[in-house]
């Protein structure tokens, strides 16, 4: 057995991978099972499997995952969920390959590898007796660490490259253009608490908003969440009393201050086209331009199909 161990999103699945197929048993079966996502009753069914009559609704025999992975790899993540009761079952199934389904009274042999995974400290929780110590022991044959992504930054700018380029084959694009040393930047400077999904998450969704395929994509959204009026509303909510360097300080500041200007120019201009029916003129006109000064706005910004997307 093997537990992995990492921070959420550090890749502890991926690594689960790994360790089956470049394990004499890759050509058995490698089964999965999130504990956190299944409530206890029904775990223990999926697990262990049960007999016809063991619960209602119970009206044949089901094999469990670790009979269906007989010879192979089962995989358990978000093991720290799993309950007590639980434990006890998996723990005699990992020291002797023993057990019964449920509601039977047959006790079975199988030969499967529990490789587990979990992002909580199973040695705290075993001191406080949220965890059997002997389980413990047993799964720890070997841990696998699995670092944060600001533990290996230098991997950072070549998986943001690789998300993108998956990204663009799934978008249709020709290539993928890059990202320009502020993009860069911004991704090896920003911390990424959740790890790889959350470093793959914000370049899809840069890769998605960028809207002309061939620059180099110039921003990374990370938060989706931050509007471009926050720092307006929190302004008008401040008293007239307030001194100005205390409205500075509640502004969020933006990593790349062009690009955000950019964005912000950029939503604005394509709702005024959006509420004039893409008429130029009249949007102009709407947000005191001259004809000239709009038509070069909507070149900067590639958006001269406003009007047929409207």
């Amino acid at each position: 057995p093997v537990l992995v161990v990492g921070e959420r999103g550090t890749g502890k699945e991926l690594a689960a991978d790994r360790l089956h197929y470049l394990s004499g048993r890759w050509d058995a079966p490698l089964l999965k099972v999130n504990c956190a996502a299944i409530a206890e009753p029904l775990l223990e069914s999926e697990l262990f499997g049960h007999e016809p009559g063991a619960f209602t609704g119970a009206t044949k025999t089901q094999r469990g995952r670790f009979e269906r992975a007989d010879g192979g790899t089962l995989f358990l993540d978000e093991l720290a969920t799993m309950s007590l009761r639980l434990q006890e079952k998996l723990l005699r199934l990992v020291e002797y390959g023993e057990f019964e389904r449920l509601g039977g009274q047959k006790t079975l042999q199988v030969d499967v590898r529990v490789v587990a995974a979990t992002n909580a400290d199973l040695r705290q929780m075993a001191d406080k007796g949220e965890f059997r110590a002997d389980l413990l022991d047993r799964l720890s044959f070997d841990v696998v660490h699995l670092p944060a992504l600001n533990q290996r930054p230098e991997d950072i700018p070549e998986l943001a490259n690789h998300f993108a380029l998956q990204m663009c084959a799934e978008l249709g694009w020709e290539l993928f253009p890059g990202f320009s040393p502020a993009a860069l930047q911004q991704l090896e400077r920003y911390r990424w608490p959740g790890n790889i999904r959350e470093l793959k998450n914000a370049v899809e969704r840069s890769i998605y908003r960028w809207e002309t395929p061939n620059t180099e994509v110039g921003a990374v959204i990370v938060d989706p969440f931050l509007s471009p009026y926050e720092s307006t509303s929190q302004a008008a909510s401040l008293p007239a009393s307030a001194p100005k360097a205390e409205k500075s300080t509640a502004v969020a500041l933006p990593d790349d201050f062009t690009g955000h200007m950019n964005a912000i120019e950029r939503e604005l201009l394509e709702k005024a086209l959006l509420s004039h029916g893409g008429n130029q003129r009249r949007t102009a006109e709407a947000l005191d331009l001259s004809y000239d000064q709009l038509r070069g706005l909507v070149r900067k910004h590639g958006l001269g199909g406003s009007r047929s997307r409207g």
